[in-house]
């Protein structure tokens, strides 16, 4: 892919790992949301997919990592095993940021234990494992959380408990969460956050959109101030989910 040329001498790099298998409910939406809000501010962005076999770039800025089905999961897990899964945790501590929803979030925890076959080992990145439910949690999902007010749409039977000192993103104010009882939504460790909130989340939260981008750019360039936008459709986006939310709750 050609990036386009950047107005401003800033660049990024985003990774979309395995996007033509973990891409479910709208999650694509995340990786344009991106996309557009640097490219907006005149930040040369390049999208590479990251498939099964196929190495993790040295130069990522910025992850995203979305759901699938549990068949799919399988390939996915053995293929993080070993150097990849390492490469990415690497990165992460190195403070690149990540966003993975649902099926990835599970996938970076310890392992996700599915009603039928074997255990999926995750690559440890978060101190959390996830376990099939029997009920699936559906409908609109609002998190109050340190990165903002966090609106979204969950639709998963898995059960994720995190475990001790691990830092949630947040609160469920409307919604399931995590596991249904300790109210928790997502896990976040430096700029890397996973949860169950598709739909797509960032174009709907851009401020947390723009925390994701400008750590990113944080780690290739240090402290970037990121000049800001016309929200007014974004904004509008959020509260009407919001409000839809709190209505059928």
């Amino acid at each position: 892919m050609t990036t386009p040329p950047s107005s401003t001498g800033l660049r990024l790099s985003i990774a979309w790992l395995y996007g033509t298998k973990m891409n479910i409910y709208g999650d694509r939406g995340n990786v344009l949301a991106l996309e557009r809000r640097a490219r907006w501010r005149g930040i040369a962005v390049e999208t590479r997919e990251i498939g099964l076999g196929e190495p993790i770039p040295a130069d990522v800025d910025v992850f995203f990592f979305g759901g699938g089905q549990d068949q799919e999961q399988v390939a996915v897990s053995a293929d993080l095993e070993g150097a990849k899964g390492e490469a990415i945790k690497a990165a992460v501590a190195d403070g690149a940021a990540l966003l993975a929803v649902c099926g990835g979030y599970q996938l970076l925890g310890h392992e996700y234990r599915p009603h039928d076959g074997a255990v999926l080992p995750g690559i440890g990145l978060f101190d959390l494992v996830s376990e099939a439910g029997l009920e699936r949690f559906i409908g609109n999902v609002v998190v109050d959380s340190p990165l903002g007010e966090l609106v979204g749409f969950e639709n998963h039977s898995g059960l994720t408990h995190l475990g001790p000192g691990v830092e949630p993103l947040g609160r469920v104010r409307v919604g399931r969460g995590n596991n249904g009882k300790d109210g928790t939504e997502g896990a976040r460790l430096g700029s890397a956050v996973g949860c169950y909130l598709h739909g797509s989340l960032l174009p709907k939260n851009p401020a947390f959109a723009d925390w994701l981008l400008a750590a990113g750019l944080r780690r290739r360039y240090g402290p970037v101030d990121l000049p800001p936008l016309d929200d007014t459709h974004e904004l509008a986006a959020h509260a009407s989910a919001v409000d839809r939310a709190l209505r059928t709750r």
